[in-house]
């Protein structure tokens, strides 16, 4: 079976979603022939009672039951766990100096149970430290072997290129992975997020990895919390522009063509041009639509029918 382009977001695993659940959920993705799993240092610590360790946690415990680390890609952040207990905020996190990066992946090891981390993450920029530094830091862990590949979410397109440089510079292992907010709608040009940390794909976004060829881009939000589908999830405010009705037009039109939901054809969308979209599951159900999305191949015409409307 070919490699799922797809990876599972664990955010509500361990909280709202139970251990029972949660396990549940993993199984049935990894059954499918799903490999990646992504997760972060702080999820989700802006719910109350949390502290951030809950999603690796319970990743951790999984994969300890279930002895099939081999099976999977574990993909974890670090740089955006406040650093003080309680902190429902990202004004004082914990960055991305050296320091901070080897305390931190020590901790993400210990909680998600294993000796390596396949994709590690800088959750959100930190200017405050000199790019040689977090580079510096990032690049020691693949050196060593606790880390495969690095990625950078969140960040502008300048600053990874910076980066990049300076890892070239520095002889280390560069950022291969970008991790950024996209879905099938556009939002308003100049729009600003509500959500505190998020940062959108952008035409310069995608124009800088064709230019570069050897960068990834693993999306998140694709699914805009439910708004494709459900009726009680209305569309945010930034979308709110005539392009939305277009685009919504052709893909449930797209969509009915096919009989499947207009979620699986976002999802495969995403994967036509090249994207390894991140949706979460509160059910096992939606981790069957998912697959089913990501292994759903539109034609030619369908993904230029799809990216026509403005």
């Amino acid at each position: 079976m070919t490699d799922l382009r797809l990876a599972l977001g664990t955010i509500p695993l361990g909280t709202t979603v139970d251990e029972q659940d949660s396990s549940a959920i993993l199984d049935r993705f990894v059954e499918l022939g799903g490999t990646r799993l992504d997760t972060a240092d702080n999820y989700p610590f802006w719910q109350d009672g949390c502290t951030g360790d809950e999603s690796e946690a319970t990743i951790g415990r999984w994969l300890a039951a279930r002895g099939n680390r081999d099976a999977v890609v574990l993909s974890t952040k670090v740089g955006a766990r406040p650093r003080t207990p309680g902190d429902r905020t990202l004004d004082d996190v914990e960055g991305l100096s050296a320091a901070a990066i080897r305390a931190a992946v020590e901790g993400s090891l210990k909680r998600l149970g294993t000796d390596r981390i396949d994709v590690y993450w800088a959750h959100v920029e930190d200017r405050a430290v000199p790019l040689e530094e977090t580079v510096g830091a990032f690049g020691a862990l693949v050196a060593d072997g606790t880390v495969g590949v690095l990625g950078a979410s969140n960040h502008a397109t300048w600053r990874l290129e910076r980066a990049r440089r300076t890892a070239r510079d520095l002889g280390v292992a560069p950022f291969t992975q970008v991790q950024l907010r996209h879905t099938y709608l556009q939002p308003r040009p100049g729009v600003r997020l509500p959500e505190g940390g998020h940062t959108l794909a952008t035409p310069e976004t995608f124009d800088y990895l064709a230019a570069e060829g050897d960068l990834t881009l693993w999306a998140y939000n694709t699914l805009m919390f439910g708004a494709y589908t459900r009726p009680d999830k209305p569309m945010q405010e930034l979308f709110e522009h005539p392009g939305t009705t277009a685009r919504l037009a052709v893909l449930h039109e797209v969509a009915s063509e096919l009989g499947v939901s207009a979620n699986q054809v976002v999802i495969a969308w995403l994967v036509a041009h090249g994207v390894v979209p991140i949706v979460g599951a509160t059910r096992v159900e939606q981790v069957e639509e998912a697959v089913a999305g990501a292994r759903l191949t539109l034609d030619d015409d369908l993904v230029a029918r799809l990216d026509a409307p403005a």
